[in-house]
């Protein structure tokens, strides 16, 4: 089975070697645990494997994430507009955003010839639906979507208020082929607040089962594999 790296060691090992090739991903977490983060990572790798690669906002300008890259220490200059595509949506625009994301964005990633996309978040599109009806029905069409291209996508959703392991919605967990899920581990006696990852689902492929602390540094993201979360 091909793998692609992910580009965070430790998580790469858990996913078994890398996220199965052509498959789709979703990283699921609450405010301030990375989210943003770990996909400019997943970006920048495919840029070190010499991928074509887009990013799509819902919330940031394109000149803010430039400038997080920056903040990085992730050298992108030599891929702006080559390799490197950074789109902003604007989900208050709801017949804009519809259209772009069931419409051109299946098409413009073709034309790139993008292998790695990000859609950051992918709960502001979901959001633009307000019967959970239709919010499904449109969510598995935009994904059976994603499937016909030649690409891994990475899907970033905010958690639901009443569970630390589902998305806003609850959807698209169910929808996508792997599932991680990065959040808050606060000791009883609130010395430290660790964060921690878990592999909740990976489809075709074994994966590690267990929640490991994560560390977000300046220039990248360490999972560490071997200890162990208290």
């Amino acid at each position: 089975m091909e793998r692609i790296p992910f580009g965070i060691k430790g998580l790469d090992e858990m996913f078994g070697g890398g996220l199965v090739r052509k498959s789709i991903c979703s990283l699921i977490g609450t405010y301030g645990t990375g989210k943003t983060t770990f996909a400019l990572q997943f970006i920048y790798e495919g840029l070190r494997q010499g991928e074509k690669v887009i990013y799509f906002s819902l919330e940031e300008r394109e000149d803010r994430i430039y400038d997080i890259m920056a903040d990085r220490r992730f050298r992108v200059d030599k891929y702006r507009d080559e390799s490197l595509f950074v789109i902003k949506l604007d989900p208050t625009d709801f017949n804009l955003s519809i259209n772009s994301i069931k419409k051109d964005l299946p098409e413009l990633i073709t034309t790139i010839g993008a292998t790695r996309v990000v859609i950051d978040p992918i709960s502001l599109f979901e959001g633009l639906y307000d019967d959970p009806s239709e919010r499904r029905r449109e969510m598995f069409y935009f994904i059976e979507l994603l499937r016909d291209l030649n690409a891994n996508f990475l899907l970033t959703s905010e958690t639901s208020t009443t569970d630390s392991y589902a998305s806003k919605y609850g959807l698209i967990e169910y929808l996508s082929d792997t599932v991680v899920v990065l959040r808050y581990i606060r000791p009883e006696d609130f010395t430290e607040v660790h964060m921690s990852i878990e592999v909740v689902k990976m489809r075709r492929s074994n994966h590690s089962r267990e929640i490991k602390p994560y560390e977000i540094l300046q220039d990248r993201v360490n999972v560490y594999n071997e200890a162990s979360v208290f």
